[in-house]
């Protein structure tokens, strides 16, 4: 075995089990040199949230337990990316370089100039495929186009070949024994400190491999094959959970997709989960072949609509404090656990952007912050579907009623008492809208509408038709 190390630079797959990368940096008769770069280089408004740091903080440290368990060190590297993989490559004489493509805007800029580096210095390098079960250039129309819909977006890749078999971990590992001049993870200063405010955070979540699959084993053997009827109930524990988990890519597409297909679970629910997927994969595809979606309205017309700066509205959604009891449930389930059922957020998102008039941007904004699975592609793609801005959106006429919402999938409104407490002591009947509830029904259950539990910040009926009067407006020739 020769002694030149090969480079593995983990980046949103932090996992040692079906990571092809990983596996043939082992396999490749090198010693295997393991690193992670933290890059705040990141262009834009796109440096990882606080959510998403105290995620990937603990993702980190379960990933160098599972390398040290095999022997190893995971060596952490903070700067450009490119340039500290390159700087590294050239300081231990690496044989070659692996890595797992990245698919946002600036992954693609700098795969190019590692890829430059390394070509300089005669250095091998490596992409492998990255964390879709479809890579975007492979999924077009019969004319060669990129889709612009989900659903034949999503009947051309199940006509594509099943995904294959995972790849399993390798029992044992070479390391090499290179001196890295790299620094700690606590070094890296992702927790939040003054003040603390990720308790809620440590409640709910697992990062890392072994914190994946109890998630996806739960799912399985739980609620998977009643998915289609279960998923739209915040109420229950209807879901998987897996966004962060796959993100950071703790575990794959293909092992959710292979566990999911071997489970024996309806093929309603299973389909209907399968397809969920899908929006993450046509997601993806949306940002690669058109990589300003996070910044700019997907249909043009939208450059054109009269958003409306709201600062005190903005800060009622952010807190929870609108005066509508489903949208303050998400926002503070997102405060408290980094994370909100998915029918809620498209209620809370077509509250600010429909209702308010609050732009897109801001909210995306808000959720890139306190998300632990804050997705460029996912987040970006989904305020533009809610907006009407977006590819396959929405029609901005499909203005949801938060009220009506509420009513159907939290029709006991165990959400809402969860999430709510102030207006827990309600009956169903009202505590979906409080302002309905008659002034003795209030008093009864200890509310006191602008004082315990605020007013509703903006009318529904009409602020639904100013909503409607400007989507008219840039329907007008300019």
């Amino acid at each position: 075995m020769s002694d030149q190390p090969g480079v593995f630079c983990f980046r949103q797959d932090l996992r040692l089990a079906d990571n092809v990368g990983w596996r043939t940096a082992v396999d490749s008769g090198h010693p295997v040199l393991a690193c992670y770069v933290l890059d705040d280089q990141t262009p834009g408004d796109w440096v990882m949230g606080g959510a998403s740091r105290w995620w990937l903080h603990h993702s980190l440290t379960s990933l160098a337990t599972d390398i040290r368990k095999l022997g190893g060190t995971l060596h952490i590297l903070s700067g450009p990316w490119a340039d500290t993989i390159g700087e590294l490559a050239k300081g231990v004489n690496a044989a070659g370089v692996y890595w797992a493509r990245g698919y946002e805007p600036h992954f693609v800029e700098q795969e190019q100039r590692l890829n430059a580096t390394l070509k300089e210095h005669d250095i091998s390098a490596r992409r492998f495929r990255g964390t879709l079960l479809f890579e975007p250039e492979e999924v077009r129309t019969l004319n060669g186009d990129p889709y612009k819909v989900f659903t034949p977006f999503w009947k051309a890749c199940r006509k594509k070949e099943a995904p294959g078999e995972c790849v399993p971990p390798p029992k044992k590992v070479t390391f090499s024994e290179a001196d890295i001049d790299g620094t700690s993870i606590d070094a890296l200063e992702l927790l939040p400190t003054r003040p603390d405010w990720a308790a809620g955070l440590r409640e709910t979540w697992k990062p890392g491999e072994a914190g994946a699959w109890e998630r996806l084993d739960a799912f399985i053997a739980g609620p998977a094959g009643r998915y289609h009827d279960t998923r739209d109930k915040p109420a229950e524990h209807g879901t998987s959970m897996l966004s962060p988990h796959l993100h950071f890519g703790e575990i794959s597409p293909r092992q959710v997709w292979n566990a999911a297909m071997a489970s024996g679970q309806d093929d309603a629910g299973l389909n209907v989960f399968l397809s969920e997927i899908g929006w993450r994969e046509f997601s993806y595809h949306l940002l690669h072949h058109w990589p300003t979606l996070p910044e700019d309205p997907f249909r043009d017309t939208f450059v054109r609509f009269p958003w409306r700066r709201d600062g005190a509205s903005l800060r009622a959604w952010q807190r929870g404090q609108t005066g509508i009891p489903i949208v303050d449930a998400g926002m503070r389930q997102l405060w408290h656990t980094g994370w909100m059922h998915n029918r809620v957020r498209m209620i809370v998102a077509s509250l600010l952007v429909k209702n308010v008039l609050v732009h897109w941007r801001d909210g995306e904004d808000w959720f890139w912050d306190t998300l632990v699975d804050a997705d460029l592609a996912s987040n970006a793609a989904g305020w533009q579907w809610v907006a009407g801005s977006g590819a396959d959106a929405a029609p901005y006429f499909r203005i949801f009623n938060p009220v009506t919402q509420s009513a159907k999938f939290d029709p006991q409104g165990d959400y809402l008492r969860r999430w709510v407490p102030e207006i827990a002591k309600l009956p169903k009947k009202y505590i979906h809208d409080p302002s309905a509830a008659p002034a003795e029904v209030l008093k009864a259950a200890d509310v006191r509408l602008g004082d315990t539990y605020p007013r509703a910040i903006v009318d529904l009926k009409e602020t639904r038709q100013r909503a409607l009067d400007a989507y008219q407006q840039i329907k007008k020739p300019a």
